[in-house]
């Protein structure tokens, strides 16, 4: 069982001069980007967390789920600071939200939906949690609370930011069991809301309310994806069963049109594959040929929302890292062929947003333009992606069409569809286990 002890918070504290404790939302505020990078546009990275061990790339960059805003590591020298980007202006620009003394660089940064930035520093066995903002030349900061993890081998690290943008949760994972927390948005500090047996990893959002949340379970050597609902007391359900000995990650998912995507092996024992499936649907999964690139592991990282009852439409972003290094890959399950593009110079791997209509939006910071958003929009007709880039310092082309590894099979996918006006509100239906037998003709090109 994963034992964790919970401390109240302390009372609010600035670094530095007083302020009124006001969020910083954009209005009126001076972008700060002077401490951004280091002159090689240096990103912290915070390693491999699907590859063969079924881990997945961490991103350096973490975005809320509407896009409005999002915070990453930044390194100034020798030291590593806060950063909050603000995305849904005119312009992208990022704001330094520095402490009294330089961060670790294992800690978790995450923007929430008002501005503020959750961070989650580890100190002494515990892990503490603070809301950061901007308060003129300083950085106010709310302690919300701490969480100790007594038990050798807990591991506490944040889930990926809720719909809704006000609260914020964080999953424990110890030797026989899971817990999630809720740490920001509560009423009393951290709030313990779920135990679930077994070692849990990934994290994926089902629903637009928050309230299902897709965790890939360890238990008996294999690895299945199953659903905590957080308003039952964290009752756990499966999702995934593939095969009785294969192992079932959830990567990503669109409320919107329940798309899945993940990664099994049940298609090719041993050897992880990309699959995609639709939330609630009978029907079995399928591992397209095409997201098979050799010598190369592609992470889907963004999913085009907005598409009700089209998930075959959505677009989906993918990181590629192969040995010329990273870049990215458009995919659409209706398509037979990934596109690759060139990433925009200094992108911050693994981050992305995907609008309703359509475009592809890359965050990338250099020394020329440390705070960057480059913008890829489906061409009418044959969906081609080209784009470009946004930010201070510049627009430096961002490269277009079947950039990739050479010899890699490039061209388009279906040209993106722009949403009905005003869709209905999709129904979120509990989620349905996708089984699929037998395997031998659901492996498509």
């Amino acid at each position: 069982m994963t034992a964790c002890a919970i401390e109240p918070a302390a009372a609010n504290d600035e670094n530095g001069e007083d302020g009124d404790g006001e969020i910083g939302n954009g209005d009126g505020e001076t972008p700060r980007t002077e401490r951004a990078l280091t002159e090689d546009g240096e990103t912290p990275r915070t390693g491999y967390v699907v590859t063969e061990d079924g881990s997945v790339p961490r991103t350096a960059c973490v975005i809320t789920v509407d896009g409005s805003y999002a915070a990453r590591l930044a390194r100034g020298g020798d030291s590593w600071f806060p950063e909050r980007w603000t995305l849904d202006g005119p312009e992208p620009y990022a704001v330094p939200l520095p402490g009294n003394q330089p961060e670790e660089p294992g800690t978790e940064v995450q923007p929430m939906g008002d501005g503020r930035v959750l961070i989650r520093r580890f100190a002494d066995g515990r892990h503490t949690f603070s809301l950061l903002y901007p308060t003129g030349p300083r950085t106010g900061e709310l302690p919300l609370g701490a969480i100790e993890c007594p038990e050798e081998g807990t591991v506490l690290r944040l889930l990926p930011p809720a719909p809704g943008g006000e609260k914020a949760y964080a999953l424990a994972v110890g030797p026989l069991s899971s817990a999630v927390w809720l740490v920001a948005g509560g009423a009393f500090g951290p709030e313990h809301l779920a135990q679930v047996p077994g070692r849990c990893s990934g994290g994926v959002w089902l629903d637009r309310a928050g309230r299902m949340l897709a965790l890939d379970r360890e238990t008996g050597g294999r690895t299945k994806a199953v659903v905590v609902d957080l308003e039952r007391g964290g009752e756990v359900s499966p999702l995934l069963q593939i095969a009785d000995g294969s192992d079932d990650r959830l990567l990503l998912a669109d409320p919107d049109s329940g798309l899945l995507l993940i990664s099994s092996d049940a298609p090719s024992p041993g050897r992880p594959r990309l699959g995609w499936g639709v939330l609630g649907s009978t029907l079995p999964v399928r591992f397209p040929e095409c997201l098979r690139v050799a010598d190369c592991t592609l992470t889907p990282f963004a999913i085009q929302p907005g598409q009700v009852l089209v998930p075959e439409s959505c677009g989906v972003a993918l990181r590629v890292d192969g040995p010329a290094g990273s870049w990215v890959g458009v995919w659409r399950p209706a398509a037979r062929q990934v596109q690759h593009l060139a990433a925009p110079e200094g992108w911050l791997a693994g981050a992305g947003l995907w609008t309703e209509d359509g475009e592809l939006l890359l965050p990338y910071a250099t020394a020329q333009a440390p705070c960057g958003v480059a913008r890829w929009t489906a061409a009418p007709g044959d969906g081609a992606f080209a784009g470009e880039a946004e930010g201070p310092g510049g627009t430096g082309a961002t490269g277009a069409g079947d950039a990739g590894p050479e010899g890699s099979e490039g061209g388009g996918g279906a040209a993106a569809r722009s949403p009905e006006p005003d869709p209905p509100e999709p129904v979120v239906a509990r989620p349905v286990p996708l089984q699929q037998a037998p395997l031998g003709n659901l492996v498509t090109k």
